[in-house]
């Protein structure tokens, strides 16, 4: 879904036979904490300047819809019919242009902006996966990196199969 001008966000999804991220690293007497998802849907995430709160739907939409996951059949589904895990992960470097020598994040959202969408994405996408009846019997998860922190993944693809999405 190719945007009328300049994209307003950019989405880049993978496959996932199981995903593993780190959301808080670990710090004296406390273990890291991560977050897990099994087959399903890694989501990277950015938004531009001009993203606002009405183009979150239609991402989510797209993302949760699209046929991009493979059955067990071979036939590709939405992670919906999957049905499959979804695991978000905020990622302002999608957003980077290289000007040189070096990378420039001129177009990315203002972080306190970029956060509020990240988090209105997120709640989004739980809800569409818990009034999903086939993902509700499946017992299928959102689970979610933090905003603006440096996280550690570790995924196991059945691909490498990923897709770069503008909005």
């Amino acid at each position: 879904m190719a945007a009328a001008g300049p994209a307003r966000a950019r989405a880049l999804v993978q496959q996932s036979l199981s995903a593993r991220l780190q959301v808080r690293p670990p710090e004296r007497g406390a273990e890291a904490q991560w977050v897990e998802i099994q087959r399903g849907l890694v989501i990277y995430i950015c938004f531009f300047k001009g993203a606002d709160e009405d183009l979150v739907p239609k991402i989510v939409n797209m993302l949760l819809n699209v046929k991009l996951s493979e059955n067990e059949n071979g036939e590709f589904v939405s992670v919906l019919d999957l049905p499959g895990d979804v695991l978000i992960i905020p990622q302002a470097t999608l957003g980077g242009k290289p000007k040189g020598r070096k990378m420039q994040y001129h177009a990315n959202i203002e972080k306190e902006k970029g956060f509020e969408l990240y988090s209105q994405f997120v709640t989004l996408c739980e809800k569409e996966l818990a009034a999903n009846a086939k993902c509700v019997e499946a017992g299928v998860r959102v689970k979610h990196g933090t905003y603006g922190n440096r996280q550690v993944l570790k995924l196991d693809t059945n691909g490498p199969y990923t897709h770069l999405i503008e909005f």
